[in-house]
């Protein structure tokens, strides 16, 4: 299975965990550019390819926009 694009549960995580008050502008930049990115390989990658953690993943952010349940 790959997950090539797809930001890992830990990184969502972390960057979830810090307050945007607390981030430079570089770091909200680099978590919207990561977030939207990852948002479009969520739609495009067919489910029955993605890693279970990223199956779970999509569902926990609501990120789960290709609904080809497998």
């Amino acid at each position: 299975m790959s997950d090539i694009g797809r930001q890992s549960l830990g990184d969502k995580a972390a960057s979830a965990v810090k307050p945007d008050s607390q981030k430079s502008v570089l770091e909200s930049a680099t978590d919207y550019v990561k977030g939207t990115l990852d948002s479009v390989a969520s739609a495009v990658q067919p489910q029955q390819e993605k890693s279970t953690t990223q199956k779970i993943g999509d569902a926990i952010t609501g990120d789960n926009t290709n609904r080809n349940l497998a």
